[in-house]
């Protein structure tokens, strides 16, 4: 059997299993509750796997492999500041914001960062909410479905729109049958492959370089400063570059997609081993994609002008034609899952924040999966008509949501409520201080500006960006007493 054989038995072996387990969890879905939130019944295994694999596919697999391609070893630095996202979700959010969503029936972030506050200004922030989930994960599934086409492209010589409306079509329909349900278990699945191929491949591809040592002798020839933990960089520019690289992981505390996991926690004991799984899943993923990428540099001389392929031309290179097309064809899967469970939260964003199935109960579920469907369609229209690579998408619509919803989250889990128009000036002020440094990174030109956006790492829109929302919800205002007060004061 050729590799590309392997690859299409597979694909299809997988689609099956896949819309089995679409039909088989529609039987699950009676309600709302069911469709977003899995009825709140899923354990620690399902939680876990689907977490990890629902915050790092694409990115992970071509996107963080092809940065430390071309970076080197100073690409580590992401590192810490990814697993400590995991570390605090699971051990500090996690048990607050499970136990108030299921003694309050809340089905989403946004119910959690609204509750208390007055119907017009919820009905605000959900306004807000909605529009700003919306954009973002367009960008989201857009870097998947790139990220999808590229492998059907390369394995099956298909045109470029081809193969992103063949990935689109495949994940659409099985988010629809089973929501939640065949969301977390596809997820899982997806998960427990990333990991099997994150070990093996890179395994293999370091012993086809030599081991170790083969690959830091093939690797002399590289950039100056690819081997070095500081990459060459001035102690200045390093600090920015670690501030920016490491603030990634404060993305991880807007995306509605990774709190609906959260949220969906049987108990207590699910947490504990969703905890377990997730944070064990991420060490050896991250770490596996950062030995395929030395070993692929290696093996390739440096020669790939995208190293987001790497991942796809390694499996070629060191695996047999069939075990090859296996893995390529099990990952392009794992890829093109991953954009299930952002459709689920942003088709919750529309039909349950602002109302819609609150209003048409009957037909709550036909609701969600019309606007699942219409979103996917925004983001087949993105990926053909504004190309950019997986990273860079990705880490925008990351950053954009966790400097937006970030704050106001951390507010609210130590305790405190901020009033309709802080919590709006927050989630605000965030969005779009990321989209001005990442519009100055987009431009060419002089200008101090446009070289804060360029400045390696991109600290400017990871990290400042949360400057603004943290005081909006932890610095008290003056009350309007003190304001009308404090004159009269002073006059005596």
């Amino acid at each position: 059997m050729s590799q590309q054989a392997a690859v299409l038995v597979t694909l299809i072996a997988y689609k099956v299993v896949l819309i089995g387990i679409g039909v088989w969890a529609q039987r699950r879905i009676r309600d709302e509750d069911d469709f977003f939130v899995g009825g709140r019944g899923v354990g620690g295994v399902v939680s876990g796997l689907s977490y990890a694999a629902s915050t790092s596919s694409a990115w992970v697999l071509l996107g963080y492999s092809g940065f430390v391609y071309a970076v080197g070893v100073s690409a580590l630095w992401m590192l810490p500041g990814t697993w400590a996202g995991y570390i605090v979700m699971w051990a500090v959010v996690a048990p607050r914001l499970s136990e108030e969503a299921r003694a309050k029936r809340q089905v989403t972030l946004t119910d959690f960062l609204t509750d208390g506050l007055g119907e017009s200004g919820k009905r605000a922030l959900a306004l807000l909410s909605t529009a700003l989930i919306l954009l973002c994960f367009v960008f989201y599934i857009a870097a998947q479905f790139d990220a999808a086409a590229k492998a059907f492209a390369d394995q099956f010589g298909m045109g470029w729109a081809e193969a992103v409306l063949l990935g689109a079509a495949i994940i659409v329909i099985y988010a629809l049958m089973g929501g939640f349900w065949a969301v977390s278990v596809t997820d899982t699945l997806q998960g427990l492959v990333m990991v099997f191929v994150a070990v093996g491949l890179p395994l293999i591809a370091v012993i086809a370089a030599g081991g170790p040592s083969g690959i830091a002798e093939a690797l002399r020839n590289a950039p100056e400063g690819y081997l070095s933990a500081s990459g060459g960089r001035g102690l200045f520019a390093l600090l920015g570059f670690i501030l920016g690289v490491a603030s990634i992981g404060l993305g991880t505390f807007g995306q509605p997609h990774l709190h609906a996991r959260l949220m969906s926690l049987k108990d207590e004991r699910a947490r504990r081993l969703g905890f377990a799984m997730a944070i064990g899943w991420g060490v050896l993923v991250f770490l596996g994609m950062a030995a395929l990428a030395l070993a692929g540099r290696a093996l390739t001389g440096g020669a790939l002008v995208d190293g987001e392929v790497l991942f796809y031309r390694v499996a070629a290179d060191v695996l047999p034609a069939v075990l090859a097309g296996i893995v390529i064809a099990a990952v392009l899967s794992a890829v093109m899952s991953t954009v299930d469970s952002i459709l689920l939260s942003a088709a919750a964003a529309v039909a349950h924040d602002l109302g819609y199935t609150r209003r048409h109960p009957k037909r709550a579920l036909l609701i969600s999966r019309g606007v699942m469907v219409g979103i996917a369609a925004f983001a087949v229209i993105l990926t053909l008509t504004l190309p950019d690579t997986i990273f860079n998408r990705v880490l925008f619509a990351w950053s954009a949501l966790g400097a937006a919803f970030g704050p106001l989250m951390f507010a609210r889990i130590a305790g405190r409520r901020p009033d309709a128009l802080r919590s709006g000036l927050a989630v605000a002020s965030g969005f779009l201080v990321t989209v001005f440094f990442y519009a100055m990174g987009t431009l060419e030109g002089e200008g101090w500006l446009i070289a804060l956006g360029h400045l390696d790492g991109d600290p400017f829109e990871r990290f400042v960006p949360w400057i603004l929302p943290l005081l909006f919800v932890f610095v008290p205002l003056p009350s309007r007493a003190a304001r009308v007060t404090r004159p009269a004061r002073e006059a005596r």
